[in-house]
């Protein structure tokens, strides 16, 4: 097996990807069809009319201008120094561009992207062939494109994307509702109510801002609206049909992220050329992603490019199917800098390996034999306050700590110590036998490490609605007391548990924050259980190595106000209520070049009561501030759920002002079926 990657040279020779001197446009208007002008930075080789070059989209609603800036200025320009025009877009009705965002990759996002990509391709400097890059939101939409075929989409970079979007991000995970769904929406809601900036768009930045403000949907009463897997979801899931994908895939995530089951899902289904990369990491580009190692992605990347959008035979066809990053089991910790471990290799995925069963045994033991069991688990509702963020994608501390208190509020079962160190690579899953006494239930299951002190250290999780124990799309309320046969799968992970330490299956029956709790506290009886871990011969050394990390010249700002990010518990102990308390400050800087000034404070508060599902509520408060000479513009808005037996009850905020006068506000106020959920 090959354990570097040296790109083979250009047949045209070795100055083919020589650095050429570049020029950037901060704002390149593309026009759409119905005349709504789209607003792109591009960087681009000075001689591409006379040496066209192919063209690499990067296309998503976070705001060029402020939003991305400090990553786009590490990527884009690299490419271009090397033969490339990257196309960094705004979606319609975010930062610069006019019109209004209905959704996350509504219908005209879709048509909007394969609209510009067939303009980009008839570019006199481009040379017909387009890539499109993205995270998270540019790579689901990134993947969802290219099912639609743009003839010029040759090749795709995805990265902390999904192929389900009601399985497999922010709004459902295993028919369990996410609390992300109302977090992560609020953070959207935060986003959009931002203005474009004045300098770019002219007088008419006042009238776009307040058009927007005016048609901004609360999203999560949106997502909330489709609580079962149906053809809201469908869209844009291009699990419905793998085949539609042509284009070339590279696909990366992290094991700090919520999106690490795409890579090898990917790889698993398409039916063309994929390849998928998992590291430590959690939801950042690879190349200044934390914890480290960190790998030379724009390497990588442009082996990927060079070999599918200019030709060159880089070798990326003969790199095995699935590289990750094998963690060796350590502490647990909030936050890590740095994770030790190794790079393995798969030359193809799924890997032919017999999982290893340990069976659920009385008294807690788990093991090669099978018992029956008659174990109770009742959790309280504040179980889960040490599981971390669903998706780790700030600075931390995020990440999940010492499980010991949970473990103390789950049924909890440990092998012996082990003979040998365990790899466990790939996604386990838990197959239980059990009866509930409510028709509505839920389950989360953690696989643990043990360390010989008694520290517990999450290796991965899954959780599951009982009510969608067969499907997501017509899910059936259990029937008390009835026993069924359950299936929860984990996320994949790849981990070290070293010799003399011991695995854990813990149970429970609520896991807040992350999932929002059933109407009733139910009781689960667990009669009969074994987890199928996918367990991988030793690797003794390091299967592959990737180049260390190579960027552009970093963003150039001026920092006014330090960024800072906390995370405390708190018990109320006259009314007994748990709260999460989140703040991500994110600071506030100056952009040397062209002078605006931005600054973001994020806020959450998740709160229950141990012995109440129903007290459960979730606030959030988020305030942007954009400066641009004597115009100073600011906004507010605020979110909030909770919900009783029948229902979900929302309530949402915006305030716009400018130079400190209140220009715009706007008050929402949901309610939403509970439907098994």
């Amino acid at each position: 097996m090959n354990n570097t990657q040296s790109p083979r040279q250009d047949p045209q020779g070795p100055q083919a990807n020589a650095l050429r001197e570049i020029t950037e446009l901060p704002d390149m208007g593309i026009t759409m069809s119905d005349g709504t002008r789209l607003s792109a930075r591009v960087w681009i080789p000075e001689d591409a009319a006379d040496n066209p070059v192919p063209a690499i989209l990067e296309y998503l609603p976070y705001r060029k201008r402020d939003g991305t800036v400090a990553r786009d200025a590490l990527t884009h320009p690299y490419f271009a120094r090397r033969g490339y025009a990257c196309i960094r877009v705004d979606i319609r009705g975010s930062g610069d561009s006019e019109g209004l965002m209905p959704d996350e990759y509504s219908p005209i996002e879709l048509a909007d992207g394969v609209e510009i990509i067939n303009w980009l391709a008839a570019q006199p400097w481009c040379s017909g062939n387009v890539g499109m890059m993205g995270i998270s939101w540019g790579g689901f939409n990134g993947l969802q494109i290219a099912a639609l075929q743009p003839e010029a989409l040759k090749a795709v970079i995805t990265l902390c994307s999904t192929t389900d979007r009601y399985a497999d991000d922010i709004h459902y995970k295993g028919g369990c509702l996410l609390n992300e769904n109302l977090g992560w929406g609020a953070t959207m809601w935060s986003y959009s109510s931002r203005a474009p900036d004045p300098d770019l768009v002219g007088d008419k930045w006042r009238d776009m801002w307040l058009e927007r403000l005016r048609a901004e949907p609360f999203l999560p009463s949106v997502w909330l609206q489709h609580q079962r897997r149906d053809e809201y979801w469908q869209h844009g899931s291009i699990c419905e049909d793998y085949s539609k994908v042509k284009a070339a895939v590279l696909a990366i995530s992290g094991w700090g992220d919520g999106y690490k089951n795409t890579v090898p899902t990917l790889v698993e289904n398409l039916p063309g050329m994929v390849k998928g990369i998992n590291g430590p990491w959690v939801h950042k580009y690879p190349h200044f992603a934390v914890p480290e190692p960190r790998i030379g992605f724009l390497q990588e990347a442009l082996r990927w490019w060079d070999q599918w959008l200019k030709g060159i035979d880089t070798g990326v066809a003969d790199d095995p199917d699935y590289r990750m990053y094998l963690m060796d089991g350590v502490r647990p910790k909030t936050w890590y800098k740095e994770r030790a471990g190794r790079w393995i290799a798969e030359e193809s995925w799924p890997a032919k390996r017999q999982p290893q069963i340990l069976h659920l045994q009385g008294e807690g033991g788990l093991g090669a034999a099978s018992e029956a069991l008659e174990t109770t688990v009742a959790s309280p509702h504040h179980c889960g306050m040490n599981g971390g963020e669903y998706c780790a994608i700030w600075l931390g501390p995020e990440l999940p700590g010492d499980q010991r208190g949970d473990d103390a509020m789950s049924a909890l079962f440990i092998t012996a110590p082990l003979d040998a160190d365990m790899d466990i690579v790939g996604g386990p899953i838990l197959r239980l036998r059990l009866r509930a006494d409510r028709p509505q239930a839920q389950i989360a299951v953690r696989l643990n490490h043990i360390h010989p002190d008694g520290a517990s250290t999450r290796i991965t999780y899954g959780v599951l609605n009982l009510s969608h124990r067969e499907s997501h799309a017509n899910p059936t309320p259990l029937v008390a007391g009835e026993a069924y046969e359950i299936a929860v799968p984990l996320d994949h992970i790849a981990y070290r548990v070293p010799k003399g330490h011991k695995v854990a299956v813990a149970i429970s029956s609520a896991y807040w924050p992350l999932i929002w709790p059933s109407p009733d506290s139910a009781e689960l009886t667990l009669l009969k259980g074994a987890i199928d871990l996918p367990v991988r011969p030793h690797a003794q050394h390091a299967e592959w190595t990737f180049p260390p990390p190579e960027t552009d010249t970093p963003w150039q700002s001026e920092t006014l106000r330090e960024g800072s990010n906390k995370r405390w518990i708190e018990t109320d102990m006259n009314s007994g209520v748990v709260s999460l308390h989140i703040i991500d400050d994110f600071g506030k800087e100056r952009d040397r070049e062209h002078g605006m000034i931005q600054g973001a404070i994020g806020r959450e508060v998740w709160s229950i009561h141990p012995d109440d599902s129903l007290s459960a509520r979730g606030k959030t408060h988020w305030s942007d501030e954009i400066e641009r000479g004597e115009t100073k513009l600011r906004t507010e808005t605020h979110a909030e759920m909770w919900s009783d037996r029948e229902n979900f009850y929302l309530t949402a905020r915006v305030e716009a002002f400018e130079n400190g006068n209140l220009v715009y506000k706007n008050d929402i106020s949901d309610v939403v079926k509970r439907d098994q959920v």
